[in-house]
C-alpha cells in the first residue's frame, strides 16, 4: 500500500461514502513506523518524526471537520525511553515545536488538549509546554485531542487500583462499591468513552500496552502503510470499514 494521495476526486468519492450519522465518536491511532519510514529512505530516524508530525496536524484536522469528539494519539509510551538518548530528545523537541506552532490554532477551533500519562518524567521545557497547552485549552468542547506521553496501559491500570485502594483507606470509597464504573473513573479517560476505533499503521498486529481496559470492545484497524504514509484518505477508509461492522458488544 502506497503513501501517495488520491485525486481530489478520488478523495471527494471516498469521503461521500462515510455515513456522517454515524461517526465514531472515540478514535485511538496507534501512531508507528516513524524509524522504518526513515530508514527505507535511507534517512535519519529523526527525519521519520518530523515527518510523523506532519501527519499528525493533518490528522487532526481532519477529525475536526468530521465532527469526531475524541482523538486518543499514543505519542510517546513508557517503553520509549528505551530508546537512543538522541532519538528521545529530537521527540520531546518536537512535541515542543507541535505545541508552539499548533496551539493557538487549536485553540482558535475550541479543541481541548488533554494528557494520558506520567508528566513528571518529562523533560521540563516539554512539560511546561504540555502544562500550558491543557491549562490554555481546558474549556474548549468541541473535540477532546488526547495525547499518551509516557504512558503505559498497564501502568494506568496500576495507577488505578493505587489511587482506589488510597481512597478506600481514607474512608472516601467503600470496597463494596468498587465496580467497572468506579475504575473507570480512576483512569486518565474518566471523563471520555471507550474508543469505537482503534488504527494501527506500519504492519504491526498488536496493541503495544495502548489503553488495555478500555479498548474491551474496540475495533481495530491495522494497515501496512508506515504513520508518515497516513494520509486524510486512510482515516476515510478506516472509518468506511469500520461502519460496515456489526457490532455487538457481546450480544448476538
Amino acid at each position: 500500500m502506497g503513501g501517495n494521495l488520491m485525486g481530489k476526486n478520488g478523495l471527494l468519492e471516498l469521503k461521500e461514502k462515510i455515513d456522517l450519522d454515524r461517526i465514531p465518536k472515540h478514535i485511538a491511532i496507534i501512531m508507528d513506523g516513524n524509524g522504518r519510514w526513515a530508514k527505507k529512505r535511507f534517512l535519519p530516524r529523526t527525519a521519520g518524526h518530523q515527518e510523523g508530525m506532519k501527519r499528525v496536524i493533518e490528522i487532526v484536522e481532519v477529525a475536526e471537520k468530521l465532527d469526531i469528539k475524541y482523538l486518543s494519539l499514543y505519542a510517546f509510551s513508557t517503553e520509549n525511553w528505551k530508546r537512543p538518548k538522541e532519538e528521545i530528545e529530537s521527540l520531546m523537541k518536537l512535541l515542543v515545536q507541535y505545541i508552539r506552532n499548533e496551539l493557538d490554532r487549536i485553540h482558535k477551533n475550541n479543541v481541548r488538549i488533554q494528557t494520558m500519562g506520567d508528566l513528571s518524567k518529562l523533560p521540563r521545557l516539554a512539560r511546561e509546554e504540555v502544562e500550558r497547552a491543557v491549562e490554555k485549552t481546558k474549556n474548549n468542547s468541541k473535540m477532546i485531542l488526547n495525547i499518551g506521553l509516557n504512558y503505559g496501559g498497564r501502568d494506568e491500570i496500576i495507577r488505578g487500583i493505587k489511587n482506589i485502594l488510597e481512597d478506600v483507606k481514607m474512608g472516601k470509597l467503600k470496597e463494596d462499591h468498587i465496580d467497572e464504573k468506579v475504575l473507570n473513573n480512576y483512569l486518565y479517560t474518566y471523563n471520555m468513552p471507550d474508543p469505537d476505533l482503534l488504527i494501527r499503521p506500519s504492519g504491526e498486529l498488536r496493541l503495544s500496552n495502548f489503553m488495555l481496559y478500555q479498548i474491551a470492545y474496540t475495533e481495530f484497524w491495522f494497515s501496512d502503510i508506515y504513520w508518515p504514509d497516513f494520509k486524510e484518505e486512510h482515516l476515510y477508509k478506516a472509518i468506511i470499514d469500520y461502519q460496515s461492522r456489526n457490532r455487538r458488544f457481546g450480544g448476538i
